[in-house]
C-alpha cells in the first residue's frame, strides 16, 4: 500500500513563510540593485556638473580678462566674441554628455540640438568651430557629432 505524503498545517505555514521571505530577499535584491545604478549615474552625473561649472568659471574670467587667455593657449589670441562662442560650445557640449548619460530626455535632446543646429547656421559659432576643432579641444564623441549631425547638415 502506497503512503500518501501528508502535509500538516504547520508544514504549510512554514513553506509560505520560508517562500515569503525568499520572494522579499529576490525583490530587495533586484530593487536596491536598480538603487545603486541610479546612484552611480547620480554620482558621475554630479561631478560632470562640477567640473562643467569650474570650467566655464575659467573661460567666463578669460573673457573678461583677456590677457590671462595665454594660460589655457600661448599660440591663439581670441576675441571676446570668439572666447563667448568657445563658452556655447562648452554648454553644447555639456549637454551632449548629459544625453549619453541618459539624464536628458529625447524632447529635452531635441531641443537642445535643434538649438546647436540653429546657432551653428544663423550665428558666427560655426566660424569659430572651425578654428578649433582641429586642436582637438572637446570629447571625440562630440566633436563626430558636431561634425556629422550639426556641421554636416546644410548651413545656409
Amino acid at each position: 500500500m502506497a503512503e500518501g505524503i501528508i502535509i500538516g498545517f504547520s508544514d504549510m505555514l512554514s513553506i509560505a513563510q520560508t517562500v515569503g521571505i525568499a520572494g522579499t530577499m529576490v525583490l530587495t535584491l533586484f530593487f536596491s540593485k536598480k538603487q545603486i545604478q541610479s546612484l552611480s549615474i547620480d554620482t558621475q552625473t554630479r561631478g560632470l556638473n562640477d567640473l562643467g561649472e569650474k570650467y566655464l568659471k575659467m573661460i567666463e574670467r578669460a573673457m573678461e580678462d583677456q590677457s590671462i587667455q595665454r594660460v589655457i593657449d600661448n599660440e591663439v589670441k581670441l576675441s571676446r566674441g570668439e572666447a563667448y562662442s568657445f563658452y556655447v560650445l562648452w554648454i553644447c557640449s555639456h549637454a551632449y554628455a548629459m544625453r549619453k548619460r541618459k539624464v536628458l530626455d529625447d524632447n529635452e535632446w531635441v531641443g537642445w540640438s535643434q538649438w546647436m543646429r540653429h546657432i551653428f547656421r544663423r550665428g558666427t559659432i560655426k566660424e569659430t568651430w572651425k578654428q578649433i576643432e582641429p586642436d582637438k579641444w572637446f570629447n571625440p564623441d562630440f566633436q563626430n557629432f558636431v561634425n556629422k549631425e550639426i556641421v554636416g547638415t546644410k548651413l545656409t
